[in-house]
């Protein structure tokens, strides 16, 4: 990987969900990598989205305190928080691309941060949207 890499929410749960098989597996090694090479970058959203997903809907819960201690851990990488600017730039990118006011949220994030890249399973593989290209790491031929 090469660049500034941005971390959806869905690759982050799957890094921390044991039962989330392959996905888990990929998404571990993604951020290990990532770790190991500083690019990684992540947003105030991004936690807020892994906390109710890890404490409350994956399969075996993570105890809040635990979630809580993963969360303090990324708090060393870049974490782009998202102002006024960043919400207003988010709709026009959600106007602009039809797609939904989070995931646009993500790429204002992602844009506002100088990322290169976005990992996510929920846009478009190969799509670039602001100058970031969008890649889907569960897909033959990603990475």
């Amino acid at each position: 990987m090469k660049g500034k890499i941005f971390i959806d929410t869905n690759i982050l749960i799957y890094a921390h969900d044991l039962d989330a098989g392959g996905k888990n597996e990929i998404s571990a090694d993604l951020m290990l990598n990532l770790w190991e090479n500083r690019m990684g970058i992540i947003s105030a959203q991004v936690l807020q989205e892994f906390y109710v997903n890890v404490t409350r809907k994956i399969l075996n819960p993570l105890s809040k305190s635990k979630a809580r201690g993963i969360i303090e851990s990324y708090l060393v990488w870049h974490v782009e928080l998202n102002g006024i600017k960043t919400i207003l730039f988010a709709s026009e990118i959600e106007e602009r691309h039809h797609l939904s006011f989070w995931d646009s949220l993500i790429i204002a994030a992602a844009y506002n941060a100088k990322a290169d890249k976005i990992l996510t399973e929920d846009l478009n593989h190969g799509q670039i949207i602001e100058g970031i290209l969008i890649e889907n790491p569960f897909k033959k031929g990603s990475k």
